[in-house]
């Protein structure tokens, strides 16, 4: 994957100095002494051009290890949440267990329909009451980032996947999270579990999932759980086992938005004719995990052995 090229350094430390509203969403800059990143236009003193370093946006940043900012919010879209409620957004960063109810927001000079009217939610559930925590995992196809709350994993992405900003987006959107670094004993046995994996000693994961998606979405990745170890689907078949044998390239759609890899098995899923088609970590870690698992043919391997596909030292072992 080619990564993003940023402007120069020099550029974009000026546009931080100035504010440059101009250069929102091109990149956020990570603050080495307090260990937050921010926006270009963070209202917050700034900082000496050698304590900070610059990334392509909020993925990369979490993945360095910064937390997201609390004065200028760089996870959520420029704009996105107005000056009147960004008092009560800071109060549920800081304590969000707390539930909400119509007194606590008028006690705090809200109107509990107005802000049911922005975020969709009754004054109970405000957005923010739900925090995904993120860490990252070492694994031997690469990094990878694990998000999940206390009771469920809702983010299993490699590290330097195209989409994993937009997934982070869309977990905020579906559950109403704020999204922070940190750990949780669903990590942890993700990291057990996947370790095991890895090892060859782990074919079905016990981790509890949160797929918030569209009815169609939650369907497939249904369907994807049923997938044995060891075995491979087409797109087509994936589409009869739903009962949508026309629906092949939404199908297909739904598999690319799956936000948990490896545990919910899109990688076992092959075009007609046995190729390595749509995976968003890469075909050659499709091609690696389909051979950790046994999962193809003898003429399978044939045909993937002739592609000219990049392949790690581990990897290139395993085909021979």
């Amino acid at each position: 994957m080619q990564a993003r090229t940023l402007p120069p350094t020099d550029e974009m430390y000026q546009a931080l100095v100035g504010r440059d509203a101009a250069y929102e969403g091109i990149f956020v800059v990570g603050v080495r002494t307090t260990g937050i990143f921010c926006r270009s236009t963070c209202p917050a003193r700034k900082p000496a051009r050698q304590n900070v370093e610059f990334f392509a946006g909020a993925a990369e940043a979490l993945f360095a290890g910064y937390r997201p900012c609390k004065r200028c919010h760089p996870m959520e879209p420029a704009g996105a949440v107005p000056k009147w409620l960004r008092a009560l957004i800071e109060a549920l960063e800081t304590d969000p267990a707390r539930r909400w109810q119509d007194e606590d927001l008028r006690s705090a000079n809200l109107d509990p329909a107005r802000v049911r009217r922005l975020t969709g939610e009754s004054p109970g559930r405000t957005r923010g009451t739900e925090v995904v925590h993120i860490t990252r995992l070492s694994t031997p196809l690469g990094p990878m980032l694990v998000g999940a709350t206390e009771v469920g994993l809702c983010l299993l992405e490699f590290a330097d996947r195209r989409m994993l900003e937009t997934q982070l987006k869309r977990i905020q959107e579906r559950m109403g999270a704020v999204i922070v670094p940190g750990e949780t004993e669903i990590t942890r046995l993700v990291a057990e579990e996947i370790a095991a994996y890895f090892e060859g000693g782990l074919r079905v994961f016990s981790v509890p999932l949160l797929t918030p998606g569209t009815a169609f979405q939650e369907t497939v990745w249904a369907a994807l759980q049923t997938i044995p170890y060891g075995i491979s689907r087409s797109y087509s078949q994936l589409a009869k086992k739903i009962g949508r044998a026309k629906a092949v390239r939404a199908v297909a759609g739904a598999n690319g938005a799956n936000r948990i890899a490896i545990i919910i098995p899109c990688h076992r899923v092959l075009g007609a004719d046995g190729s390595l088609t749509g995976y968003g970590g890469g075909l050659w870690r499709k091609r690696w995990l389909l051979e950790l698992e046994g999962a193809l043919s003898q003429q399978e391997r044939v045909f993937l052995k002739a592609s000219v596909l990049p392949l790690g030292y581990a990897a290139s072992r395993r085909l021979k």
